[in-house]
């Protein structure tokens, strides 16, 4: 199911996690030359995928949504 990119946050490891409008989250790996997602590194790369569509397999799978750990 496409969902749109609505926002990010950094994960322990500092990688970049899509927040997603169904409240899913999803890793937004730049990690060449296996996941090639150079946008993810800048702000401005960052802002002009916001509202892109990612795959999301949680909503297919009926998953609740993910919270952010305090």
């Amino acid at each position: 199911m496409q969902q749109a990119i609505v926002a990010y946050h950094q994960d322990e490891q500092h990688d970049w996690v899509a927040e997603l409008a169904c409240g899913h989250f999803q890793h937004v790996r730049h990690n060449p030359p296996w996941i090639n997602r150079p946008w993810v590194t800048t702000v401005d790369g960052r802002n002009a995928m916001l509202g892109f569509l990612l795959n999301c397999k949680k909503c297919e799978l009926g998953l609740p949504a993910d919270m952010l750990s305090k």
